[in-house]
């Protein structure tokens, strides 16, 4: 891993920062983020670095689609969240209601982990089987269990879904079955995908289990990516005529974790293929280089009438940057927020952004935070920052 100072870069920072670049316009510009080297024919697609939630490419990520089974990450994630405040317990039977077999056990020719009416099955066992093999009957019968509907627990679903932070997504429904009022993004699933990594690590090793038997009936995980060398460990597929072939990815190969959804394709194979092209781009397209250390100052943003007129901007921990390979031209950077800041800024708060690009394209996002507290001035101080504000245009 080369040093940033080697590449000159620093240079270029400090010429480029304090630019007031509002935060609403960076968020709005991520769902065009670059293509670069890399097309997909799949119609829907974002990579994301899951260390920083920086997209690193997108095409239509936030448009809304229909996720057909891949909505099952929502559900998930309500059963984790009930799993870790206690409210469920892994050993917990769930009824297997006539609606949980009708809609998605052996009655309904969907995908299944063929659960028996009327039986009772661990919530262990129904993570599997709805991780592994994709169960309907799993995914309703979990539903049902701790809300006593879909219905219920789908309102249950949008309320942690708000929490998260999917601003474009809406469940109807436990499964992921086909609804005009289901939708949410690729951007979105990425979010998601990277909740549940971040939140549950001790379920994660579900998504890479290769089989699962149930009912005497073996079934294999319909993640095809996984044991193909580029270390896929997770995360969701997901099919219907309406959809086409979808899928969530993770892989930790290559130094950093990635996050990659596509959706929309026409077959499975080509849903493989398309998988393996991305993540590949991801890993082997990109050089590590050590921009910041921990703590080590990045730049500065304003701070209308503060008792400091600026606040200092750091990473989370250390910041290493991943630059497209082949581009002796790369990078150059700003700092973006929604300027001047208003105070009090708390130390800790997230405050900007760090926009790494590459020949005009975005090739990561950072985000960056506040390095102390800066409370707010007295009259003077307030008056003297209007007027400045004023000379320059900012108001």
């Amino acid at each position: 891993m080369r040093s940033w100072a080697g590449r000159g870069f620093s240079c270029c920072l400090l010429a480029l920062l304090l630019l007031f670049w509002p935060l609403a316009a960076l968020a709005a510009d991520s769902g065009a983020a670059p293509a670069g080297d890399f097309t997909t024919s799949a119609p829907y697609a974002i990579l994301m670095d899951y260390q920083t939630g920086s997209v690193i490419y997108a095409k239509d990520a936030d448009k809304r689609m229909e996720p057909a089974s891949m909505a099952k990450l929502m559900t998930l994630a309500v059963v984790f969240d009930e799993l870790k405040t206690g409210k469920i317990r892994l050993d917990d039977q769930f009824f297997i209601s006539d609606h949980a077999w009708k809609e998605g056990g052996a009655a309904s020719g969907s995908s299944t982990m063929f659960a028996k009416v009327h039986s009772r099955v661990p919530v262990i066992d129904l993570l599997y089987g709805l991780i592994v093999q994709s169960g309907n009957d799993a995914a309703i019968a979990l539903a049902e269990g701790i809300a006593g509907s879909e219905a219920t627990f789908a309102s249950i679903e949008n309320q942690l879904a708000a929490k998260i932070g999917l601003t474009n997504s809406h469940f109807t429904n436990a499964s992921g079955l086909p609804d005009s009022d289901l939708y949410t993004t690729p951007h979105d699933l990425a979010r998601l995908a990277r909740y549940l990594i971040m939140n549950y690590p001790e379920y994660y090793h579900i998504f890479s289990v290769p089989s699962f038997t149930w009912n005497k009936i073996k079934q294999h995980n319909r993640n095809t990516l996984l044991g193909l060398g580029l270390g896929v460990d997770g995360l969701k597929t997901g099919h219907s005529d309406e959809s086409g072939y979808g899928i969530v990815l993770s892989t930790d190969q290559g130094g950093r974790r990635l996050i990659a959804v596509l959706n929309g394709m026409k077959t499975e194979r080509e849903r493989t293929v398309e998988g393996q092209r991305i993540l590949n781009w991801g890993v082997h397209g990109f050089e590590q280089v050590a921009a910041f250390a921990k703590g080590q100052m990045v730049g500065y943003a304003s701070v209308y009438g503060g008792q400091k007129p600026t606040v200092g901007l750091v990473g989370k921990d250390e910041i290493d940057l991943y630059l497209p390979k082949g581009k002796p031209q790369c990078p150059e950077a700003t700092i973006a927020y929604k300027g001047p800041l208003r105070p009090p800024v708390e130390q800790g708060d997230q405050v900007a952004e760090l926009r790494v690009t590459c020949g005009g394209q975005t090739v990561q996002t950072v985000p960056l935070y506040a390095a102390e507290t800066v409370q707010g001035g007295g009259f003077m101080t307030r008056a003297m920052a209007a007027l400045k504000q004023l000379a320059l245009g900012w108001l």
